[in-house]
């Protein structure tokens, strides 16, 4: 307990700083006198360090967007001859969700179909005889030809009257429904809007300083605009550079079974940083090197104090999370601005022990 309250303490041990000799005789007054070249020894408060491993928490502004989006549009000339879609609807991967007018290019693909199947049964004949003897391979060779060009005839029919019918490519939800039932429409009509929203994307973008803590895979906390909290992965972490910002786009993707969410939705993301060994201290005990550089005073088991260059790698409400810490030191936690490197000290009774 005693090394705890040495953190927020502030003039609580009357003798913090005190100068002492080396013969252990305090110095009470400016005036006092004291030896000459007999060494003054600082009194300081230390606690040992309590390491632990700490995730940086990223904070990030995002938007709720569709994993993916399609515009469908007609693949042929005609009349709408039935039109499953309604707007806010949910349709399969695959369904039929138009089809076109078009008695012409659906007789042509029977007549195809026809065609082949009395050319396969030409090949089978020519070769029978070709292998009695009754015919020569030319002709086997012709029936084979023919029966691939009807083969191909029927595929090309297949493919015109494939056009009359549109499919959804994915499983989703309509946004939008552009024609009527009825209707005359031209190839590139856009018919309709599908989102993909299971999952759902957040998209954000993270700053240069932590594009390195930020990894495809890594969990992230979303916290959406109608207040509720959702657990995603991280799916993408761009490896270039908006032009204008400066950030890099990252996307988190989270499920939506339901597809409930909707795409354009605010959303507040929080991502974690690899995990670093590290210690939380006061912001009152950090100090300056004489190089200026960021660091901490250090106490080892000779009471020599050192200083201990560290780099802050969070800021949070239990103080600043730095790294660079010794092993078997104490952080002076207290009268740290009167010691240099290499002084003696004498930790205070009960403090950092």
């Amino acid at each position: 307990m005693a090394g705890a309250v040495a953190w927020i303490a502030t003039g609580e041990f009357s003798s913090v700083g005190s100068a002492q000799t080396a013969e252990g005789k305090e110095s009470q007054t400016p005036e006092a006198p004291v030896a000459e070249n007999t060494p003054l020894v600082r009194t300081v408060s230390a606690v040992e360090p309590v390491f632990l491993d700490h995730s940086r928490v990223i904070r990030l502004s995002g938007i709720t967007e569709a994993d993916k989006r399609v515009e469908l549009a007609a693949r042929a000339d005609g009349v709408i001859a039935a039109l499953t879609l309604s707007k806010g609807g949910v349709v399969a991967a695959g369904a039929e969700v138009m089809t076109l007018e078009g008695p012409e290019a659906v007789a042509q693909e029977e007549i195809a179909r026809i065609a082949l199947d009395q050319k396969e049964r030409d090949l089978e004949v020519a070769e029978k005889l070709f292998e009695g003897g009754s015919t020569s391979e030319s002709n086997l060779t012709n029936a084979r030809s023919a029966r691939d060009a009807a083969a191909a005839e029927l595929a090309r029919a297949q493919a015109s009257a494939d056009r009359l019918r549109l499919k959804a490519p994915f499983a989703g939800v309509v946004d939008t429904v552009s024609v009527e039932l009825g209707e005359w429409v031209q190839t590139g009509t856009p018919v309709a809007t599908i989102l993909s929203l299971d999952p759902i994307l957040v998209k954000a973008e993270v700053s240069e300083v932590d594009l390195d803590a930020v990894a495809a895979g890594s969990t992230a906390r979303v916290r959406l605009v109608n207040g509720s909290e959702m657990e995603g992965t991280v799916r993408l972490v761009a490896r270039e550079a908006s032009a204008q910002t400066r950030t890099f786009p990252v996307e988190i993707a989270l499920p939506n079974p339901r597809m409930t969410l909707p795409s354009g939705m605010t959303a507040e993301v929080q991502l974690y940083a690899a995990p670093v060994r590290a210690v939380v201290v006061p912001r009152s005990i950090i100090t300056l090197s004489d190089k200026g550089e960021l660091g901490l005073r250090v106490v080892g088991k000779d009471n020599v104090a050192q200083f201990a260059a560290v780099k802050i790698i969070d800021d949070t409400a239990e103080g600043l999370v730095v790294t660079g810490v010794p092993e078997d030191v104490r952080i002076i936690t207290a009268g740290q601005d009167l010691v240099r490197n290499g002084d003696k000290v004498e930790v205070a009774s009960g403090v950092g022990q």
